[in-house]
C-alpha cells in the first residue's frame, strides 16, 4: 500500500484516505482532506512518521491558543492560520497512517490527545483574554466567572460531546466497513492488556497508555447502555456485533446515518469555525456558552436517538 501513494493518482488515494462517505464531512471532503493529502505525499517522500506530524500538530495547536489570547486582530487571525495548520497535520496523519498502514491504537490516542492540547490552550487563551475585561453590558469584570465558564463547557461538555461522538461514529464504520475499517475498542479489551503488560520490566509505558485509555471506553460504555445490550445480545447470538444478519445491518446504518451529521458538528470543524468567528469578532466569551446551551442540545438528541435504534435493533434480535 505505501507505494501506491507514489503510483496512484490523486483522486484515487484522496478517495481511499477517507474513513467513509457517511462520516466525512463536506469540508473535510472538498478542502482539509485534499490538503492532508499533498502534504502526506510530502511527508511520505522525507521519511516522517505519522505520530511525527501529530507531535507537529500539537505545537501550532497550542501556539494557536497563545495568538488567540490577544484582543487585536492580527494575532486573532494568525491564531486562525495556526490552528488550521495544525488540522491539516490531523488530517495528514490519519491519511498517512491509512494509506501506509500505519493505523495504531497509540497513534490514534495520540491524536486525540493533540486535539485535548489544542483545545485546553485555546480555553486558557480565552480566560487569559477575559479575566480582567467587562462582561457584555456591564462594568464588571469577568473575573473568575470565565474559568467557571470555560471549565464547564470544557470539562462537562466539550469532553463527553466529542469522545461519545467518536464512539458512535466508530460503531457506524465497524457495521459499514467491518473490524478493518473501525477504531472500535472496549474496557474489556483494553484492561486485559493493561493488565498483560503491569509490573513488566520497561512496559511502563505501555501500561499507563492502556490503563488510561481503558477509563476512556469506560466512560464511552457507560453513557450508552442500550449500544452495550445490543453488543453483548449480537455477540450472544451471531459471535460478534459486525456479524450481525445483513437486513438488521442495514437498518442499523440507515438509522445511524443521519446521527453522524450531529458527531461531525460535535468534533472539530464546527467548534473551530465557532472560535475563528467569536475570537475574530472580539466575543470569545459566546464560545463556551454555545457549547454549554447547542453542543448540549445536540448531544442529548444524538444520545437519545442512537439509544433508540440500539433497543429497536435489540428488539428485532429476539424476535428471530
Amino acid at each position: 500500500m505505501s507505494n501506491d501513494i507514489e503510483t496512484k493518482s490523486f483522486k484515487t488515494l484522496l478517495h481511499e484516505s477517507f474513513k467513509s462517505d457517511d462520516t466525512e464531512e463536506w469540508l473535510d471532503k472538498y478542502f482539509t482532506r485534499p490538503i492532508g493529502l499533498f502534504f502526506a505525499r510530502i511527508w511520505y517522500k522525507l521519511g516522517v512518521t505519522p505520530n511525527t506530524i501529530t507531535i507537529l500538530s500539537i505545537f501550532l495547536g497550542v501556539a494557536a491558543g497563545v495568538m488567540f489570547a490577544f484582543p487585536d486582530l492580527t494575532h486573532n487571525i494568525i491564531g486562525v492560520i495556526l490552528l488550521a495548520f495544525a488540522n491539516f497535520c490531523d488530517s495528514t496523519d490519519g491519511q498517512l497512517a491509512r494509506l501506509t498502514n500505519q493505523k495504531s491504537m497509540k497513534g490514534r490516542c495520540l491524536d486525540g490527545f493533540a486535539g485535548d492540547v489544542w483545545f485546553v490552550a485555546i480555553y486558557l487563551a480565552i480566560i487569559i483574554r477575559l479575566f480582567n475585561v467587562p462582561m457584555p453590558g456591564t462594568e464588571l469584570r469577568w473575573g473568575i466567572w470565565i474559568f467557571v465558564l470555560c471549565a464547564v463547557s470544557g470539562i462537562l461538555c466539550h469532553s463527553p460531546q466529542s469522545s461519545l461522538a467518536d464512539y458512535y461514529r466508530q460503531i457506524h464504520l465497524l457495521l459499514l466497513k467491518g473490524k478493518e475499517g473501525s477504531e472500535l475498542d472496549s474496557y474489556e479489551s483494553e484492561h486485559t492488556k493493561a493488565m498483560a503488560v503491569k509490573g513488566k520490566k520497561g512496559a511502563f509505558w505501555d501500561y499507563q497508555f492502556h490503563s488510561n485509555y481503558q477509563h476512556y471506553c469506560k466512560s464511552q460504555e457507560r453513557r450508552t447502555p442500550a449500544f452495550q445490550r445490543l453488543r453483548a445480545k449480537a455477540t450472544e447470538k451471531f459471535g460478534t456485533l459486525e456479524k450481525l444478519p445483513e437486513p438488521l445491518k442495514k437498518e442499523f446504518i440507515t438509522g445511524s446515518r443521519p446521527l453522524m451529521k450531529y458527531t461531525n458538528i460535535l468534533t472539530f470543524n464546527s467548534r473551530a469555525i465557532t472560535i475563528y468567528i467569536t475570537c475574530l469578532l472580539g466575543i470569545p466569551w459566546l464560545y463556551p456558552i454555545l457549547e454549554i446551551t447547542v453542543g448540549e442540545c445536540l448531544y442529548i438528541y444524538m444520545h437519545r436517538e442512537h439509544e433508540k435504534l440500539c433497543k429497536h435493533i435489540i428488539a428485532e434480535i429476539e424476535k428471530l
